[in-house]
């Protein structure tokens, strides 16, 4: 016997795209991993892009920073294992459930499609998880052993799905202004600045001197993300949330070695823009919805915010 089922593809209603200017206020190390250490050479070399040798900020770094901080304000739960016994926060499906940390120890997570973390930046599904049979059974899942007792209600273990992030976040260049005001400074590397420490074991006293490679204070970097609209009861909020986490980012640092004072930034001169299905239908015609005036910075876009929800479309009743 065979039967038709319906399986849609998720909604793709537009695109918000918001661009910034990125300052560097402190030093700010992200890593390239040199092949070779020269005696006498860096450590820790930064970043570069191969074909220009420009140093610059790698979009998988800033979003993966935004990440742990909305992850931390959203106070999620740590149920993924990690290297070292340490643990991250995913959910291990598209709906509601409880992932197993150890035998018999579980912990409730939120399923992707609702979870204000997992919807923007994706979640990887879990090996298993314990879902509900009611779901097990409409959404057509394979159950992996009989019903399992959480909390006082039954859950069936099965294989937890992935979901696709909204949010891409751009590899941030230099701006062409600061890649010239760069190229003229004299340190011995190109463009960037070696920064002498020495670490000092607090039982033997011995001195572990070390160089480390930094993009230098002043240095701006062209930033872009971009939101996929899916649902519009969802859109306002997502961004709202993203806005927050880039203002909490100003108060703290990207890259390696933020407690010593590297990685302190900023972001000046937003442009925000939606581009709904129809423009990219019309691209010819040059739509899209702007904001009349660009935004200077992190605290006049948080401020301004309903202007930016009036870019997004109507929610559908």
């Amino acid at each position: 016997m065979t039967s038709v089922v319906d399986k849609p593809q998720k909604k793709l209603l537009g695109k918000i795209i918001i661009t910034s200017t990125l300052v560097v206020e402190t030093g700010l190390h992200i890593g390239g991993g040199g092949e070779n250490l020269d005696i006498g050479g860096l450590d820790k070399p930064v970043i570069r892009d191969p074909m220009t040798q420009r140093p610059y900020l790698p979009g998988s770094s800033i979003k993966g920073k935004l990440r742990a901080i909305l992850e931390r304000w959203l106070q999620k739960p740590l149920n993924r294992a990690g290297g070292s016994g340490t643990y991250r926060y995913e959910s291990d499906d598209l709906e509601d459930g409880y992932t197993e940390i150890s035998q018999g120890k579980f912990v409730r997570y939120e399923g992707a499609r609702t979870c204000k973390l997992s919807r923007v930046f994706g979640s990887t599904g879990g090996s298993s998880c314990y879902l509900k049979e009611d779901i097990i059974n409409s959404e057509d899942l394979d159950k992996k052993g009989n019903a399992t007792i959480i909390n006082g209600e039954e859950y069936i273990k099965t294989k937890g799905r992935n979901h696709a992030a909204r949010l891409i976040v751009r590899d941030c260049h230099l701006t062409e202004e600061s890649a010239k005001k760069l190229e003229k400074i004299d340190t011995g590397l190109y463009m960037t600045e070696w920064k002498f420490e020495n670490g000092i074991d607090r039982v033997t006293a011995a001195a572990n001197p070390r160089q480390l490679e930094r993009v230098p204070a002043g240095s701006e970097f062209k930033f872009e993300m971009v939101y996929t609209v899916e649902d519009e009861s969802q859109a306002a909020e997502d961004l709202e949330n993203l806005a927050i986490a880039l203002a909490i980012l100003e108060d703290d640092a990207l890259g390696g070695h933020g407690s010593r004072g590297y990685g302190k930034i900023r972001f000046e001169n937003f442009e925000i823009e939606y581009r709904d299905i129809k423009h990219y239908q019309e691209i010819a015609s040059g739509g899209g919805k702007f904001l009349p005036v660009a935004i200077k910075d992190i605290g006049e876009f948080l401020s301004r915010f309903s202007d930016v929800k009036a870019l997004l479309p109507a929610k559908t009743p």
